[in-house]
């Protein structure tokens, strides 16, 4: 069947001289993996080699066996010219496509997570934009889509609120999906503790769910993102390639 979607290139190998295979994350079709005959030639349907981070309009063919779909057209609406010019900002963008890959299932669509890294990526390109904050809300947004993020009010054991804990010890299950509280955290093996920052930056991140208004600082940032790459790792079983360029 022959489809045209709006598309996110993730991954990009060399099958041959002028040949590619690309990992397109699509808003209607979720995760395709195509051949991209002849990419490589100056002159092919796509204008050269199509490479990550590119945006736009895909043209392709699926493959009943489930073998690789074969791309007849693909036509960059999207320029990411910006990113490439900052180090800080081309290694979150590229984190969050790799997020992305390894979140979605091939031929499952999630036009939310689409969208949501179309505008994450955009909002990344912006040089006034806060990169850390960019990828905090990012990283929060696609785990609580995928279902990996519980309540983050109250403790998963004993279900005490454990907001506004303060100096209390507080922790994060990645098993549970949520917060411990000092009195629970015991029992666990697996945890990740929680400092001052990434509890506020993740209140701030509920309260911007909620409708409000609010300013993510570098440093709540930066924890939230400790924090959500640990429980990303702990979910997928390994950690992603490009994790230490943007939590380290």
């Amino acid at each position: 069947m022959r489809y045209r979607e709006p598309a996110i290139c993730l991954r990009a190998t060399d099958y041959s001289e002028t040949s590619q295979v690309v990992h397109f994350l699509t808003r209607g079709q979720g995760a395709v993996r195509l051949l991209a005959k002849g990419t490589k030639r100056p002159k092919s349907a796509s204008g050269g080699a199509i490479d990550l981070l590119a945006e736009g309009d895909l043209v392709f063919l699926d493959s009943p066996s489930g073998a690789l779909g074969t791309l007849v057209e693909f036509c960059e609406t999207a320029s990411r010219t910006a990113l490439r010019r900052d180090a800080r900002r081309l290694n979150a963008a590229l984190y969050m496509i790799e997020l992305a890959g390894e979140m979605v299932a091939e031929g499952d669509p999630h036009p939310e997570v689409f969208d949501l890294l179309h505008n994450g990526l955009a909002r990344l390109a912006q040089p006034e934009a806060p990169a850390a904050a960019v990828l905090a809300y990012f990283q929060w947004r696609l785990l609580r889509h995928v279902g990996l993020m519980g309540d983050l009010a109250r403790c998963v054991s004993c279900k005490r609120a454990v907001a506004g804990a303060g100096g209390r010890d507080v922790y994060f299950s990645s098993r549970h999906g949520g917060l411990l509280c000092g009195a629970c955290e015991g029992a666990e093996t697996e945890k990740h503790r929680l400092d001052g920052a990434a509890l506020a930056g993740l209140a701030a991140l509920a309260a911007a769910k909620a409708g409000m208004r609010v300013v993510l600082p570098d440093r709540q940032a930066k924890s939230v993102n400790r924090l959500l790459a640990y429980h990303a790792a702990h979910q997928l079983g390994k950690r992603l390639k490009m994790a230490r360029h943007v939590i380290e």
